[in-house]
């Protein structure tokens, strides 16, 4: 994608020099309760969390922290990240101005090895995702390799183009309160039923990436021969039926939380290609 040249964002906390011994919260069986909550665009689940990790954290002691230069690659990925943020809050504050509304741009944290957010602590294993807490996007950006070698996607710049607006997604339901209503809707629901529901915050994040890609194209041209592909391939590679099927070897529906590669390809496809809001009813469209 084009992208160099571009305005960028204020708004990055790259944490990515800082390292320290303080705060390991997680480990053994209860990473992989958490890993399974939150491993690919955590999204709500983040705030979902919450009281977890606050509990694991506590007379956890913090140590020193250290700092060291960014290397090249670093600086230029703090760049790309800085560019795209900067394109979402342009789309973002557009669409919330027709629409009467005002957009709070949120900061995103570029981080290694563990973090420390509103939502708790958390580690690089936990995948990119959106604390409501503190309305800020964490990511590791080592997990894109993972998800080219572990998950088969395609990889590209695009493709973390995508996982960036799909957390800018989660961020646009805050604000919109959606994230609020689904969590009132899952109240007194089994849990195939609230599973179910967070799928539809899922796919509607997918959707606002598709909206965020329709609008940036007009803006800024960005797109080259191949970009839409190399999403298309990371929506299908996190998919639900994908993640399941290649870590357990098989497929439990009622347990998804996040939707199927079919399902996230086309609710990004359908906020692309219309670039309409109002049409991104994810809840209504699954029943609900």
């Amino acid at each position: 994608m084009k992208w160099i040249g571009r305005r960028q964002s204020g708004n990055v906390e790259d944490r990515r020099g800082m390292s320290s011994g303080g705060k390991t919260v997680i480990g053994g069986g209860v990473l992989a309760i958490i890993i399974l909550l939150i491993k690919v665009f955590g999204g709500d689940n983040a705030q979902m969390i919450t009281p977890v990790l606050e509990q694991l954290n506590q007379g956890q002691n913090q140590q020193p922290t250290e700092q060291r230069d960014l290397t090249k690659k670093e600086l230029e990925e703090q760049a790309f990240v800085k560019t795209i943020l900067a394109d979402n809050e342009d789309v973002w504050s557009k669409i919330f101005e027709e629409n009467n509304l005002e957009y709070k741009k949120p900061n995103v944290v570029l981080f290694s090895g563990e973090v420390q957010t509103g939502c708790g602590n958390a580690s690089s294993d936990s995948g990119p995702f959106y604390c409501p807490a503190d309305q800020k996007v964490y990511m590791d950006l080592t997990f894109f390799e993972e998800l080219k070698t572990r998950f088969g996607a395609q990889g590209g710049d695009f493709a973390t183009a995508y996982v960036i607006a799909h957390e800018i997604g989660h961020h646009v339901q805050t604000l919109l309160g959606t994230s609020d209503k689904m969590r009132q809707m899952q109240r007194g629901k089994t849990k195939a039923e609230a599973n179910k529901l967070s799928v539809a915050l899922e796919l509607q994040a997918d959707f606002y990436a598709g909206v965020w890609t329709h609008y940036n194209q007009q803006m800024n041209n960005m797109l080259e021969e191949g970009d839409i592909d190399e999403a298309l391939s990371a929506a299908h590679a996190v998919g639900d039926d994908a993640i399941q099927a290649k870590m357990q070897g098989h497929i439990v529906p009622e347990s998804f939380t996040h939707g199927t590669s079919k399902q996230r390809k086309y609710w990004f496809m359908k906020g692309y290609e219309s670039g309409d809001i109002k049409q991104g009813n994810t809840f209504e469209e699954l029943g609900f």
